[in-house]
């Protein structure tokens, strides 16, 4: 499977909708909506990174960096917002390599750690703990002090 991950533009608003759409049932059409109109400022903040990964030209993955400033982390703090990925085989090669760019551009946007929402589903925990990722109350902290991170 060949597959880029580069930064989204707006032309891929609509195939990243429908990534979200197929992968993840939590949003309605409307909510969806204005995931798509958040995504279209995102592409442009420099407080955010939308990456995706496209084979040809279908988007099959997509991940979402937020920052924000914190004093407990003595600097800014990525949180890793969404990553969505086409079920199916190399779905582990596009997630892996989404997450190995997001890690990238925190670190170039100067973060200090990378986080994500706690799940309730053990088995995920133990995926992102695998990773890298540690429990810190509600959320999962990676260090972007330490080692690279690494999909297998």
């Amino acid at each position: 499977m060949e597959f880029q991950v580069r930064d989204a533009r707006l032309t891929d608003i609509e195939r990243i909708t429908a990534l979200i759409e197929r992968t993840d049932s939590r949003w309605n059409s409307a909510e969806l909506n204005q995931v798509a109109d958040l995504l279209r400022q995102l592409v442009y903040l420099p407080n955010a990174a939308v990456l995706v990964a496209v084979e040809n030209k279908p988007v099959v993955g997509v991940a979402v960096l937020a920052l924000r400033p914190s004093v407990a982390a003595n600097g800014l703090v990525g949180a890793l917002d969404l990553l969505a990925v086409e079920p199916g085989s190399g779905a582990d090669e596009i997630a892996g390599a989404l997450l190995r760019e997001v890690v990238r551009s925190a670190r170039n946007k100067g973060c200090r750690e990378l986080e994500i929402a706690l799940t309730d589903d053990p088995a995920e925990h133990a995926q992102w703990v695998k990773l890298g990722f540690q429990a810190a109350g509600q959320r999962l902290i990676y260090s972007l002090a330490r080692v690279p991170v690494t999909t297998r």
